[in-house]
């Protein structure tokens, strides 16, 4: 059960915010920041209000069901009410309780993804592609900005690795589900028999983080600079442009080639960086706070099978939640990823919440 105090809290800030909004004296920065806080309770706050009338509520119908004298119909439209604000009260309590969650500080933010080909040769380069374009789909369906930071190609014109930033508004809430292996089950272009071949890749997504939110001192860096060099030992570059950093605390080492220009190149290999020592340290930091934690889901662990794209079967399965959709063709056009989504999001809370009853 939810304190009272604490939920009449939440009615309060929302008062309170609501006066402030409407008061003409916040700046540009204030009022936007606010008018989101408020917008957020907005949608706890009915929930909130019917938690607090329960109980005034049940006895007003308790009141009629224990009426000797009041009406019959009027006892059983009673005693109809209060089945259903009992069964409401579970509901309420439990959108209170999510809302009340700790929050994680880079749902916000935009994300990093890296997707990286892994078991099965040129096929898994193939999947990799596969993958990417699934995100792109989405992202152009929820309206975000994709910009590519690194590409590196096979000879089967998949990719052996790629790494893009997405832009927009709660990115990495919805993205940091996606980290993990993901697993095809199909039969290749190339394969003559009909068998069915099994390949990997490996996705990490990553909070973009800002200089604000991770210091990285230029003591703690090396940054070496070479020649780049394109497929088949072409040179895309005749001078030193190719950089190289490596943050020597953690050992975190990033290359990037992709620009003509050392400058250009030397940014994108610095947001990469920021954004790996980052995910490193919050890991160490989730790892000390929760080592009983019974969710791992959106933990972001690069090393765990998170699910499996069967193109006979036509099915995709996520193994977390063991959720199998048999719309694989959907799901890789973008359109029922939300479906995976939200379930993901779901166990996550329902977990949580477990952890604190």
């Amino acid at each position: 059960m939810i304190p009272i105090e604490k939920v009449k809290l939440l009615l309060t800030k929302h008062q309170d915010i609501e006066k402030e909004l409407s008061s003409g004296k916040l700046d540009a920065n204030n009022f936007k920041d606010k008018s989101k806080e408020y917008s957020e309770l907005n949608e706890i706050v009915p929930y909130a209000r019917k938690y607090l009338n329960f109980e005034k509520e049940k006895k007003d119908l308790d009141n009629i069901i224990n009426d000797k004298a009041a009406d019959k119909e009027m006892i059983l439209l009673a005693k109809k009410e209060l089945a259903e604000l009992i069964r409401n009260k579970d509901i309420n309590e439990n959108k209170i309780k999510i809302f009340l969650l700790p929050k994680d500080e880079d749902d916000k933010k935009n994300a990093i993804v890296e997707i990286r080909a892994g078991t099965g040769g040129l096929e898994a380069t193939l999947f990799c592609s596969d993958l990417f374009k699934m995100y792109e789909k989405v992202c152009a369906k929820k309206k975000w900005k994709v910009e590519i930071i690194n590409i590196s190609k096979s000879d089967a014109g998949g990719f052996k690795e790629i790494i893009f930033n997405v832009l927009g508004n709660d990115i990495y809430s919805y993205l940091k589900y996606e980290s993990g292996v993901h697993r095809v089950q199909r039969v290749p272009e190339t394969e003559t028999q009909g068998r069915v071949h099994t390949s990997a890749a490996t996705v990490a997504v990553l909070p973009e983080v800002e200089d604000i939110d991770i210091k990285i001192k230029d003591s703690d860096l090396r940054i070496d600079v070479f020649r780049a060099g394109g497929p088949g030992g072409q040179s895309v570059n005749t001078t030193d442009s190719a950089v190289r950093i490596t943050h020597l605390p953690s050992g975190v080492v990033v290359s990037q080639q992709d620009e003509k220009s050392q400058h250009k190149n030397k940014a994108k290999a610095l947001k990469i960086l920021r954004a790996r020592v980052y995910e490193a340290e919050k890991r160490k930091k989730d790892k000390e706070r929760s080592q009983d934690r019974k969710s791992q889901i959106g933990s972001g662990d690069r090393s765990e099978r998170i699910r499996t794209y069967n193109f006979p079967q036509g099915r995709v399965t996520d193994h977390r939640i063991n959720l199998t959709l048999h719309k694989l063709e959907e799901f890789l056009s973008g359109e029922i990823h939300e479906e995976m989504n939200e379930s993901l999001r779901l166990k996550e809370q329902n977990l949580k919440l477990m952890e604190l009853n």
